[in-house]
């Protein structure tokens, strides 16, 4: 059973006089452990994909399931929890609490589980060790570069071990040998554990380390593909 999937997912922006499409009938599945990426230029209704997806907008039709499960019959509550609990949000801006460390913001997911989450401290230590930051964890965002602010994001959404990792132009602040670090990054834990990457960007370089393409145009599916290996390597 794939772990999302979208069946004739619309989202429009305004009325219907004077609105704008965002996303037009897509209809997608990604099976568990995939490593995609979601191609497109600005307007091609990516960013919008990703909040509908992770139950961050619901004011769209069709429908959306995750994890086998109808998104918009759930309820708040039930809604959260199984966000905590599957999903891990990588975002273009970071969102780190400047005032905080990198190991309070790494945990902060953990504060919002409804029960103590255990070994907390190793869990955190862990993550910092797989994002390559061992040794920074008292230092503040403020004294990172944005490629390490960016590890410190992604170290906090694996925190709570999701099965899905889903990115927003994850390398969109980034220069160029920064951001080819950082999708190595992805590589890295893609191929470390059992964790399904949705890689949202406009970057054509995403497509060297994901296992399938798909590409937006208009808030439409343009094409749908997967990558040779030889092509991945």
């Amino acid at each position: 059973m794939a772990l999302l999937a979208t069946t004739d997912l619309r989202k429009r922006y305004g009325d219907a006089a004077t609105g704008r499409v965002a996303l037009d009938g897509v209809t997608l599945s990604v099976d568990r452990g995939e490593l995609v990426a979601v191609l497109g230029t600005s307007g091609s209704g990516k960013s919008t994909l990703l909040h509908v997806l992770g139950g961050l907008d619901d004011s769209y039709t069709g429908s959306v399931k995750l994890d086998g499960r109808e998104i918009r019959d759930l309820g708040d509550t039930e809604l959260s929890r199984l966000r905590q609990r599957t999903i891990g949000f990588v975002f273009q801006s970071f969102h780190l609490v400047p005032t905080w460390r990198v190991r309070q913001n790494i945990a902060l997911p953990a504060s919002f589980a409804r029960e103590r989450v255990p070994d907390l401290e190793r869990r955190v230590r862990e993550v910092v060790e797989l994002v390559g930051l061992t040794g920074r964890e008292n230092d503040f965002p403020t004294s990172l570069s944005g490629g390490q602010r960016q590890r410190v994001a992604i170290a906090r959404a694996l925190l709570m071990k999701p099965s899905l990792l889903l990115c927003d132009e994850p390398t969109g602040s980034l220069d160029t040998q920064t951001g080819a670090q950082i999708l190595e990054l992805f590589r890295e834990i893609h191929a470390a554990g059992n964790l399904t990457l949705l890689l949202i960007t406009h970057e054509e370089r995403a497509a060297a380390i994901s296992s399938r393409i798909v590409r937006l145009e208009a808030g439409r599916v343009a094409s749908d593909e997967g990558v040779a290996k030889e092509s991945a390597a």
